[in-house]
């Protein structure tokens, strides 16, 4: 009997080997930096974006051609500039079983406006209510004109939970998380691995393969790395010093697009001196930004020049020439302001990515050309994010990118006054005004105006200093088919199968 069972395994192993019997089921992913919350309106961050873009739907999707199209709800209709009418999918099933109904979707969009969702009130301000019909419609009234509102639907923010569970769950659900999603939550050990399984009783498409896991990976020569033994089958971001290794590999694909993002080094203008316009004017003037994004990004992106992206409608981006360091521009901005710069002390925060301790490292040069004194600080991605919140910092290295194709986005989350991820403290009523206006206006040349009139305003005031507009790049191993780098960041594995 042994020996039968002995015969048994080894002819299963042998077989498995070859790769005939038994087809890979298992999509492990390697991301720089983990979840912060798998509540889908507890964060406004990439890597929870992904995770829950997984576990959760939304009303509606974003195609890959950028128009709107059905998710949750079948159809819609638009009542008024300020009220929509959602027609939902009958027999939706929430991980949990329970079917998918008006008073969820009701439940997940007020909640966007409570204190826990203080990240994502960006998207969510102007909700004033939803209104059930009936069990599968319902109707969402806004408090004023947003046009951008609707789109902003395809955000996590928008992502329908089960009330039942998150109300059984209270202050723990960012850790027990109950979605419509193609896979459901199985494990997560944080700051090293999430687990997800496929959910079987999906309405839409099921995954063709059982478990996803994704890995932490904070280094990018650790991430390449795994991704060429095959410990993992995609690997992102890829960092500009593994690109040819990757390339060169017959195992491996580089995929690459233009993101709509900016990384910027952000000053804490509640605090002096950087709350004086003359002194971020001459550190502007100091730092000579074409040539740091050129020497840490080699050929991958660019510098901007706007913080609408020049790809998102009514950039002025392209419009504007480069900026040029100016070092006795610096050094009279610096007297007018009556700032003698061998007097500062300036912290760089950064959180652990090479390329932004790259940047902060020849900021740090290049300020000492004046006499400034600077450290920089490293931390881990949840830390760092928490500490921008408090607005201790000095300056800062930050990217922000869109998941919503419209330039509202692109600005009011970073500047209006009461953003949850505004880390400057910028707070000016010009601007707030200017943002309210655009929303309140149709796709046209009056509001065309008003967004160009906003990023010159923005460029006069100086809350930040453009750095670097990346670029999405994943390695993927060839045996991965379905996956397509996402322009917006947010990577989908809901089409992902294998081919050996």
């Amino acid at each position: 009997m042994k020996l039968k069972k002995f015969l048994l395994f080894t002819l299963v192993f042998a077989v498995s080997l070859t790769g005939v019997a038994f087809a890979k089921d298992a999509l492990i992913v390697a991301d720089q930096y983990d979840p912060t919350t798998l509540d889908p309106i507890g964060h406004n961050d990439y890597p929870t974006s992904r995770a829950c873009s997984h576990i959760y739907d939304t009303l509606i999707f974003l195609g890959k051609d950028g128009k709107l199209k059905p998710g949750l709800a079948e159809k819609w209709e638009f009542l008024t500039d300020k009220a929509y009418k959602i027609y939902l999918r009958c027999g939706v099933k929430f991980h949990n079983g329970e079917e998918m109904k008006a008073e969820d979707v009701k439940f997940s969009l007020e909640r966007a406006n409570t204190p826990a969702g203080s990240h994502i009130h960006t998207y969510s301000q102007d909700l004033e209510k939803v209104e059930i019909i009936d069990d599968y419609t319902v109707i969402i009234y806004l408090k004023k004109v947003n046009y951008p509102f609707f789109s902003s639907l395809v955000h996590s923010w928008g992502s329908i939970v089960n009330k039942k569970a998150v109300e059984a769950a209270g202050d723990d659900y960012g850790m027990n998380p109950v979605g419509t999603g193609p896979f459901k939550f199985v494990e997560w050990a944080k700051g090293d691995h999430y687990t997800l399984e496929r959910f079987d009783d999906y309405w839409g498409e099921k995954a063709k393969f059982k478990t996803l896991t994704v890995r932490s990976i904070p280094e990018p020569t650790n991430r390449t790395i795994e991704l060429e033994t095959g410990a993992v089958d995609i690997a992102y971001p890829v960092t500009t010093v593994e690109l040819r290794r990757i390339e060169e590999s017959d195992e491996l694909i580089l995929q690459r697009k233009s993101l709509p993002s900016t990384t910027y080094l952000g000053f804490n203008v509640t605090k002096a001196p950087f709350n004086n316009l003359k002194v971020r004017q001459a550190i502007y003037a100091l730092l000579d930004t074409v040539n740091i994004q050129r020497a840490v990004f080699r050929g991958v992106g660019k510098t901007p020049r706007s913080l609408v992206p020049s790809s998102t409608k009514y950039s002025i981006d392209d419009q504007l020439a480069p900026h040029e360091r100016d070092v006795e521009r610096a050094k009279k901005l610096f007297e007018e302001a009556g700032v003698d710069p061998s007097s500062l002390k300036i912290v760089i925060r950064s959180n652990e990515r090479k390329e932004r301790i790259d940047m902060a490292t020849i900021i740090q040069a290049q300020l000492s050309e004046l006499g400034i004194r600077s450290e920089i600080m490293q931390q881990e991605w949840g830390a760092y994010l928490s500490d921008l919140q408090k607005k201790t910092h000095d300056v800062f290295l930050l990217g922000w990118g869109l998941s919503v194709p419209d330039p509202d986005y692109a600005v009011a989350g970073l500047l209006e006054s009461n953003a949850g991820t505004n880390y400057t403290g910028f707070n000016d009523p010009a601007l707030d005004e200017m943002l309210q206006k655009g929303r309140s206006l149709p796709d046209g040349a009056e509001r065309e105006k008003v967004y160009k009139d906003m990023q010159l305003y923005i460029n006069s005031q100086l809350p930040m200093i453009y750095l670097h507009a990346d670029e999405a790049i994943a390695g993927v191993r060839k045996i991965v088919k379905g996956f397509e780098v996402d322009p917006f960041e947010v990577h989908s594995f809901r089409n992902v199968y294998f081919e050996e």
